[in-house]
């Protein structure tokens, strides 16, 4: 929190903006942009002053976010809506830290930020409704697709990645599977499906009943940590079995499951083309170039 360290930062935006340009990742003439929008401050109290819109984006130490919040809060106008970029804190607990709390919301962005589109929107009890809806107005704006979602512990986007890297982990540490193998099956897989359809909406396309029968298998095999979810089993239990039954978690309507297909094969191959014109990620071979190396 320096004037040397805000400087860097804004070279940094501004290079890498020129980057992107060169790349054709960005429209000509962002860079010049950005350098006109944006400066560097001497302090914190300068940036904040005369802010509409603030945003706290330093390390997850708590200790560091409350040094960073009470110097913003107090600095900021009264009427300033101040956020933070927390990937993981309960923002109920940041807002103890922030002068005005009803102003004061988490707006957590996913990286690389200028390409991924989600954001998510938290607010504390006390965060004042216009003050949302100002949030979300101005993540909409910029391009972006804000997502209301409850204040807990890693939200929801980090909480579901952290439980897949968590039992990831747990495979590798059974011995039955490699880091590289995982992230190949998973590439290659359901992740191939996520773009387009949430697990919500995957269980209600294979059936919900198809679940059960799954979560039976793994509940025998993994014990209670897999026991099938009580909202499945009642979902089912009254017939509902998702996308084929007109039901479902996501209320997919039967009669347009024709058009869902479509639209699903069409999104698949569209993205299969376009994972072979990127090719692999660097430093990592096709999968079709593992099968061939392990024949």
């Amino acid at each position: 929190m320096s004037s040397e360290a805000a400087a860097a930062s804004l070279a940094r935006l501004v290079d890498e903006a020129r980057t992107f340009e060169q790349q054709g990742l960005f429209e000509p003439g962002s860079a010049d942009t950005i350098a006109r929008g944006l400066r560097a401050a001497e302090s914190i109290e300068e940036a904040v002053s005369n802010a509409d819109y603030i945003v706290e984006a330093v390390p997850e130490r708590i200790d560091v976010k409350a040094a960073a919040l009470g110097r913003i809060s107090a600095a900021a106008r009264p009427d300033a809506i101040i956020t933070s970029n927390t990937s993981a804190m309960p923002i109920e607990r940041l807002s103890e830290l922030v002068t005005g709390p009803e102003r004061f919301l988490g707006v957590h962005w996913m990286n690389p930020a200028p390409f991924v589109p989600g954001v998510e929107i938290i607010p504390s009890s006390m965060t004042r409704p216009d003050v949302i809806e100002a949030a979300e107005a101005l993540i909409a704006a910029v391009g972006k697709s804000p997502s209301r979602v409850s204040d807990q512990a890693g939200f929801v986007a980090n909480r579901l990645q952290y439980a897949l890297f968590h039992e990831a982990v747990r495979m590798v540490e059974e011995g039955s599977a490699t880091p590289g193998e995982i992230d190949q099956v998973v590439s290659d897989s359901f992740g191939f499906r996520l773009p387009f359809f949430g697990p919500f909406a995957m269980a209600d396309m294979a059936g919900l009943d198809v679940y059960v029968g799954a979560y039976e298998s793994f509940h025998e095999a993994y014990g209670d940590r897999f026991a099938p979810p009580s909202l499945l089993l009642d979902r089912v239990a009254d017939g509902d079995l998702g996308l084929k039954s007109g039901g479902g978690f996501t209320g997919m309507d039967a009669s347009l499951l024709a058009d869902i297909v479509r639209y699903r094969n069409r999104a698949y191959a569209a993205l299969t083309k376009l994972r072979a014109e990127l090719g692999p990620v660097p430093g990592r071979r096709s999968s079709t170039d593992a099968a061939a190396a392990d024949s």
